[in-house]
């Protein structure tokens, strides 16, 4: 019913992904929310961002910041971080993430988001084909309107947690997880 509003994973931070098995399993362009999915809401880059970036570079991933923040806030955070970036993105719109892949040079099936928000973020990624990792929002201070949104998200959650109780992921890493773990 609501499926495209479904995560493929859900996780607790961006910190807590394996990365280093994303790559070994082919994925090679990561796009980024920042707000809530990096740092608090309108906090430059913090050792623990600018540490990830360096790893997924060394890595050999390819980022991308996209996001519906004005060019001044997503700036900031990428001047520690030093990777592509698109500002005013209108997600959930599929248009923004298609731009995304075509500046990393990946496709929808070797590209990933990873995002706080189910009606932006993961919508948009789901919309044009990318394979979605929700997290959960770093901090609890947001906006009004993100807070109102957060309780129609906790309604979507709990319909995934039920969905993915019947319906196995389409990841088989994610399955491994999900078999070892509590939904």
């Amino acid at each position: 019913m609501c499926a495209f509003l479904y995560p493929d994973e859900y996780l607790d931070s961006t910190y807590s992904i394996d990365f280093d098995q994303l790559y070994k399993e082919g994925y090679r362009g990561i796009i980024f929310d920042i707000d809530n999915t990096l740092v608090p809401h309108g906090a430059p880059a913090d050792e623990r961002a600018i540490s990830l970036f360096a790893h997924l570079k060394e890595l050999g991933f390819h980022c991308m910041l996209l996001s519906n923040n004005r060019e001044p806030r997503v700036k900031m955070f990428n001047d520690a971080v030093h990777v592509n970036y698109i500002y005013k993105a209108g997600k959930p719109k599929p248009s923004g993430y298609r731009k995304a892949m075509g500046i990393l040079g990946t496709d929808a099936t070797n590209t990933l988001f990873v995002g706080d928000q189910i009606f932006t973020d993961v919508c948009g990624a789901n919309l044009a084909g990318i394979r979605t990792i929700l997290v959960k929002p770093i901090h609890p201070k947001e906006e009004i309107q993100i807070v109102l949104k957060r309780r129609l998200e906790a309604i979507v959650l709990l319909c995934y947690r039920l969905h993915r109780k019947i319906v196995k992921p389409k990841y088989p890493s994610v399955a491994k997880k999900e078999d070892s773990s509590i939904l």
